[in-house]
């Protein structure tokens, strides 16, 4: 038996599914090769702790005593502050105050700027605009 055949067969004949003819040539090449027999060998102790890993001890009571300790613990309230007047009284107080700063300066962004400087400035660059006001000679000469 060549050694990559072995290496197919090899989880096979560790677990026992093999039949028994091709058992007897894997014993047989194993006995022969010293590399198959070191890696099968490697490979037995693999699946060994594999096994043992896979199915740990399970400790019957375990279920019950989390189940107990976790009834017999008192849940605590939060206390976010000490006082309950101010949970109470200030606290919704202060949120209101918030809400209308907010509509407030949502109103006031919103209104275009109404200021005097703005508007006499306005009318101080309308007679550059239309000169024509400015210069009678030349509506004079227009019409």
């Amino acid at each position: 038996m060549q050694c990559k055949k072995l290496h197919k067969k090899l989880i096979f004949f560790l677990e026992g599914d093999l039949p028994g003819h091709e058992m007897e040539q894997v014993k047989q090449h194993l006995t022969e090769c010293n590399e198959c027999a070191a890696f099968a060998s490697e490979m037995s102790k693999t699946l060994n702790v594999l096994q043992a890993e896979k199915s740990p001890e399970v400790n019957p009571f375990f279920y019950t005593r989390v189940k107990a300790r976790l009834e017999s613990q008192t849940e605590k309230p939060a206390q976010f502050m000490r006082n309950p007047f101010l949970a109470r009284v200030l606290q919704p107080a202060f949120f209101s105050l918030l809400l209308l700063a907010g509509i407030y300066t949502g109103i006031k962004i919103g209104q275009p700027a109404d200021t005097g400087a703005s508007y006499f400035q306005q009318e101080q660059v309308v007679p550059y605009l239309n000169e024509m006001e400015a210069e009678p000679i030349e509506a004079f000469l227009m019409e």
